[in-house]
């Protein structure tokens, strides 16, 4: 099973998006990682993919599931703004790698409310409706202009919710973050197991410089491995995608 596309020959990440995007995707890993109900981290990656993905963070069901509760549909928004939190905390900036992250957060967010009948002002009362769904499954909203304008306001006030726990658990592990992003960005790729042990020790100061990582501070200043284990579950990606200048899409 290929996972965000094959691996792109040729393709060097400068030292300074090297440690951004290893930052960014161990924020996913550890925000996931940091919630109950969450699916475990299988693999952290940050080689380039052919899907334009710089890195990604790989998500194992333990067993087949096919319901999510609310509370997982909030936990799976809040580790999609975890590489954008990660950013945020570090470097005091944020990228265009959190491009897929947002539509992601978005897009179940709003299921939430329009469809999934989670949300208190509308109760079990759909306000959109797919029509194709196993042909792309297009969306339109059934409610009034006003009605609109909440539901974008209560999407807004979801995802802010969730961004906001997210970095209150990075900020309370930050020197696991840490550890996790030089570990991360010295093996390029480690598994769920490695993740996890290093997780679960004690924590010890991180020379940046013993790891080739020079010590983050501003983005202005800094400029394959496999666990062996057969995944049986459903598999969620979280992408980290930067965008070229002028492209509106995701670079290939």
């Amino acid at each position: 099973m290929v996972i965000a596309g094959y691996q792109k020959k040729n393709a060097i990440l400068s030292d300074g998006e090297k440690k951004i995007v290893s930052y960014h995707e161990i924020g996913h890993a550890l925000v996931a990682a940091m919630q109950s109900h969450s699916a475990p981290v299988q693999k952290i990656t940050i080689i380039p993919r052919t899907s334009g993905a710089l890195g990604y963070t790989m998500q194992v069901e333990q067993s087949d599931k096919v319901l999510m509760t609310k509370q997982e549909i909030e936990n799976k928004i809040a580790t999609f703004t975890g590489g954008r939190v990660a950013e945020e905390i570090v470097f005091g900036e944020i990228t265009t790698g959190a491009v897929n992250d947002i539509e992601q957060a978005t897009r179940l967010a709003r299921a939430m409310i329009t469809r999934y009948g989670m949300s208190e002002a509308f109760d079990m009362v759909a306000m959109e409706t797919v029509t194709n769904q196993y042909l792309g499954g297009d969306t339109s909203l059934a409610c009034s202009v006003d009605t609109q304008k909440d539901i974008d306001r209560q999407v807004v006030a979801l995802v802010k919710g969730q961004h906001e726990k997210a970095k209150e658990i990075l900020r309370k592990n930050r020197r696991k973050l840490d550890e996790l992003a030089a570990f991360l960005y010295e093996k390029e790729t480690i598994t769920g197991e490695e993740f996890m042990d290093i997780l679960g020790r004690k924590t010890v100061p991180v020379e940046m410089e013993d790891s080739g990582m020079e010590n983050p501070g501003n983005l202005k200043d800094i400029g394959s491995g496999e666990s062996g284990k057969k995944n049986t579950g459903k598999e969620s990606v979280t992408e980290t995608v930067m965008l070229a200048p002028g492209k509106d899409g995701a670079e290939a």
